[in-house]
């Protein structure tokens, strides 16, 4: 949630909407613009009425004294419109209140200055590229065929059991899979980050503090009956291990990490990535949160990023990172930086990990803030978090890079990289 301050000062407003419209959101900024505006005429209206019944109020007291009926009837009568016109602006100043609350609940994060302009993903801005994009002396193929060729993947037993874009991985991936999670969170625990084991299922304050409600509702799988969520990320439940708390300066900062499934509609996607394990609705991902002091912010997202990164470093996959313009920004970011892999088979570059700087907006939404040590005040603290990495589309990148001229897979070159 954006500072609410900032919304009461026509500065703070039109930061508000050119973040906005730098989004390409002109729907929110009209409506914000409108409804602000309507907002502060109204409580001008009613604090100049109150303030007119106090000052005449006193007046009546002075008239009723001195005996001047005449002067105290024509008052009284003239109080009792004004008095009528303020029931009615009361009225009229709670549904306006009732809108604002309403759009301040799903307007997006600022973004940070430092974002690029730009419309939609192909505007994008590569900062550096680690790796040299691999060339084969033979025709390469998606991982998805390797899988199905060599009976690592059921794609279709996965349909079977719970419809399109689910999987059955069989043995040896099964055991892959098994091997790279412990490799990733080994890793992060070596960079500081405490391991936790987080619940699946979440209330919806949990998702409203993330910012995955109440705008983003319909893409995640819901339970009615029990008013809970399948986690689409563990950073929904591990953000939320804080929320309502106060946590003293010397604490922070907080590095943690999770290993979890996912779960996720993947409305929107229809045609997309139908086949492999590039968009389905199940998978594994080991997941970073951070919990900082605001000075520190940007220095620990970009240390965030790398501590991502060092996992595509450590399996030798070639890599970019792409800082995600205007127009491609999550709801709930300030700035992101997306690492993306190549992919041989599939001749083209593919998002791996997403690693945010959120700022104050998700501590706002679930009331998170630390205990100044100076000044003893409690201000908001600032979260920030990335994939480390996605574990499915870790394995298609694996299968893709360490195929072999023959059709088969290069185990031992794989198994090399996770015992380096």
């Amino acid at each position: 949630m954006i500072d609410f301050q900032l919304l009461k000062s026509e500065e703070g407003l039109n930061r508000v909407l050119t973040s906005l419209k730098r989004r390409g959101d002109e729907s929110s900024s009209t409506d914000l613009k409108t409804i602000a505006e309507k907002r502060s005429a109204t409580i001008r209206e009613v604090e100049a009425l109150a303030n007119e019944r106090n000052v005449q109020s006193k007046k009546l007291g002075e008239l009723k004294a001195q005996g001047k009926q005449a002067e105290f009837d024509e008052l009284r009568e003239k109080m009792k419109e004004v008095a009528d016109r303020l029931k009615v602006l009361k009225e009229q100043e709670s549904e306006v209140e009732e809108k604002f609350r309403y759009l301040l609940d799903r307007l997006p994060n600022l973004l940070d200055d430092k974002v690029p302009d730009g419309k939609d993903e192909t505007q994008n801005v590569v900062l550096r590229t680690v790796g040299e994009v691999p060339k084969f002396p033979f025709a390469v193929k998606p991982h998805f065929e390797i899988a199905e060729a060599h009976d690592l993947v059921d794609f279709e037993r996965g349909v079977k059991i719970s419809g399109a874009r689910f999987y059955v991985y069989n043995e040896q991936i099964a055991k892959l899979e098994r091997r790279l999670t412990n490799f990733m969170l080994s890793t992060h625990e070596r960079a500081g980050y405490k391991e936790r084991t987080i619940p699946l299922l979440v209330k919806d304050e949990c998702m409203y503090g993330t910012g995955q409600f109440p705008k983003f509702a319909d893409e995640y799988y819901r339970m009615e009956k029990d008013a809970l969520s399948l986690i689409p990320t563990a950073e929904v439940p591990l953000t939320n291990i804080y929320a309502d708390e106060i946590i003293n300066e010397e604490q922070l900062p907080i590095y943690l990490t999770a290993l979890t499934p996912c779960f996720r509609r993947e409305a929107g996607s229809a045609g997309k990535d139908t086949r492999g394990l590039v968009r389905v609705h199940q998978f594994y991902k080991v997941e970073l949160v951070k919990f900082v002091k605001p000075e520190d912010s940007e220095k620990e997202w970009l240390a965030l990023t790398a501590d991502a990164e060092r996992i595509l470093q450590k399996l030798g996959l070639t890599y970019r990172v792409v800082s995600l313009c205007s127009g491609d920004m999550g709801f709930t970011s300030s700035i992101t930086y997306d690492l993306e892999v190549w992919m041989p088979g599939l001749n083209r570059w593919l998002e791996i990990s997403s690693c945010s700087n959120f700022k104050d907006f998700q501590a706002r939404r679930a009331k998170i803030r630390m205990k100044n040590a100076t000044t003893g005040k409690n201000e908001y603290l600032h979260t920030i978090n990335g994939s480390g990495v996605a574990a499915g589309r870790l394995i298609a990148a694996l299968l893709e890079y360490h195929q072999t001229a023959e059709g088969g897979i290069d185990w031992p070159a794989i198994e090399a990289k996770l015992n380096a």
